[in-house]
């Protein structure tokens, strides 16, 4: 592979948005051109390039990005390319646009997407965005960190009127069907209880126990941070309400935590990523996929990435536990 020498390169955002992707692109397309690459950027992930809305992309076109939440490529699902014909045509229309190589800034759902394009011979890089910090192959992705803090602001919020009211407030968060967002907020938010779907039992009468505890206790509210893969916050605080006689209230955070201005890490790290997946492609490599552990910027094999297992870390959670029922003492 060496001996094709990668000219163009493309970059798109597939999946849910994440804070930083902005970031991430601006270093594809920065890093691309400062290695003698053309970049086109790609609108709407798997179904803009189905649909060929392909554009080429200048320095200035990432001009006074990097600060704005969401993506200045847009993001959309596409069924036809979980297909083995979408994938194809995928790849022939990569081909038709002198497209060598592609950066595909996404989850897990989008990796897979990489692979099969990398299967079909165009080189592909996956860079992890996505703001459930959810991909097992990297301590980080893109997003989260402005995510965990979006969510743990809005939770002090939450706090300060539950307090005034004396109730029991139930705040749940995104995740899908990971618990990084709720545990790291119950710790940082102080929550009395927090639910994940990694280490939930559905004991509901032990929750019920808990509040009723920590009342008699003498605390005047009570924070439930609710993980979105548990969900059903709503019929949740009524069951509470009913069980204890304190006034309980959920609120669902939502897309809230998708938005905004992205954080200095998730630039800083996003920006890292992004230059690190052109370096690759440069050094004719394909089917990777970039992460961070132990304090360094690395990449994986795509197919070992996807097959690789993520759970919480058992201590991380039982710290969050021991952290929450302090009203036991």
């Amino acid at each position: 592979m060496a001996e094709k020498q990668i000219k163009t390169i493309g970059v798109l955002t597939s999946g849910g948005d994440a804070p930083g992707m902005n970031a991430a692109i601006r270093a594809v397309v920065r890093r691309g051109l400062s290695s003698g690459l053309n970049v086109k950027g790609i609108y709407k992930g798997y179904n803009g390039l189905l649909n060929e809305e392909i554009v080429d992309m200048t320095a200035r076109d990432v001009s006074d990005t990097i600060e704005r939440g969401g993506t200045i490529l847009y993001t959309a699902r596409c069924a036809e390319f979980r297909t083995p014909e979408g994938q194809q045509r995928g790849a022939e229309i990569c081909r038709k646009h002198g497209i060598d190589g592609l950066v595909v800034i996404g989850g897990d759902g989008s990796f897979a997407g990489a692979q099969k394009l990398a299967n079909l011979g165009i080189n592909t890089i996956g860079v992890p965005g996505t703001i459930d910090l959810d991909i097992a192959c990297t301590e980080y992705t893109i997003g989260f960190d402005t995510a965990v803090n979006t969510a743990m602001e809005a939770i002090d919020k939450v706090r300060d009127t539950s307090t005034s009211h004396e109730r029991c407030s139930i705040i749940e968060v995104m995740g899908r069907n990971a618990g990084y967002l709720a545990m790291w907020c119950g710790i940082a938010n102080g929550a009395e209880d927090v639910l994940i779907p990694e280490k939930y039992d559905y004991d509901e009468q032990k929750l019920i126990n808990n509040i009723i505890a920590s009342r008699k206790a003498g605390k005047k509210h009570h924070i439930i941070v609710n993980a979105e893969g548990i969900g059903h916050s709503e019929a949740m605080a009524r069951r509470i309400e009913a069980a204890t006689g304190i006034e309980t209230r959920a609120t669902i955070l939502g897309h809230m935590q998708r938005g905004g201005n992205p954080t200095c890490k998730d630039r800083v790290y996003a920006s890292m990523m992004g230059a690190l997946a052109v370096d690759l492609l440069v050094q004719g490599k394909s089917c990777r996929v970039v992460g961070y552990r132990h304090g360094e910027f690395m990449d994986f094999d795509i197919n070992e990435a996807l097959a690789m297992q993520k759970d919480v870390s058992p201590y991380m959670w039982e710290v969050c536990n021991s952290l929450s029922h302090n009203y036991k003492k």
